[in-house]
């Protein structure tokens, strides 16, 4: 399967499905089907045939789709059948909230370091981490070998950190400052800035 070909939006959408997937295995259900999801996720039933088409044949018509078998398929595509490393850059508020969260090693992640410049921060404790000092970013990011980067930083200074971690051989960044990041065409990037969503939401009331 050529992964240039699927359209961005139906790989956005994959996680969703896993997610509901997985929530459906905690029920105790073997067999879900398009309808079933398509009232669990607000995406019409026939779209989640067409995304899921893509990737396989996994459902059949009248028994709808076995529930750990597409769970495992999706995490193959998703390639979060393993745990990644991460490195997390910005201690503040948001970065020792991500230190702590729970959520991600079992959804195939794992913050492996934090780093930030302020000198009252580097040897402090965020989660099960030390706070390591951004001047060694680099070299510790490449010893280990971490391709993914979370930016948790104030806009100000989230460029410069975006350029250190592609220095470091980061291939995909997650930036939660509210700044557009200039990368190499290579180096993936997604925003989570929670403001945007709030803006949308308000437009309606």
């Amino acid at each position: 399967m050529d992964k240039s070909k699927i359209p961005h939006v139906v790989v956005s959408r994959l996680p969703i499905y896993l997610r509901a997937l997985e929530h459906a295995q905690q029920e105790g259900l073997t067999c879900i089907s398009s309808q079933e999801l398509s009232e669990r996720l607000g995406v019409s039933a026939a779209q989640i045939r067409k995304d899921l088409s893509m990737f396989g044949e996994y459902g059949k018509q009248g028994r709808g789709y076995p529930v750990a078998a597409l769970a495992d398929a999706l995490r193959r595509h998703l390639q979060v059948d393993k745990v990644w490393d991460v490195v997390l850059v910005g201690v503040g508020d948001l970065g020792h909230a991500l230190a702590r969260y729970k959520g991600f090693t079992h959804r195939g992640f794992r913050i492996a370091m934090a780093f930030d410049r302020d000198p009252e921060k580097i040897g402090t404790q965020a989660g099960d981490l030390i706070v390591e000092d951004i001047r060694t970013l680099a070299r510790r990011v490449q010893e280990a070998g971490i391709k993914i980067g979370m930016i948790a930083t104030p806009a100000a200074a989230a460029q410069e950190v975006a350029n250190m971690l592609v220095f470091a051989g980061v291939k995909a960044i997650l930036n939660y400052a509210p700044i557009h990041l200039t990368v190499p065409d290579d180096v993936r990037v997604e925003y989570l800035d929670p403001v945007i969503p709030l803006q949308r939401m308000t437009y309606y009331l």
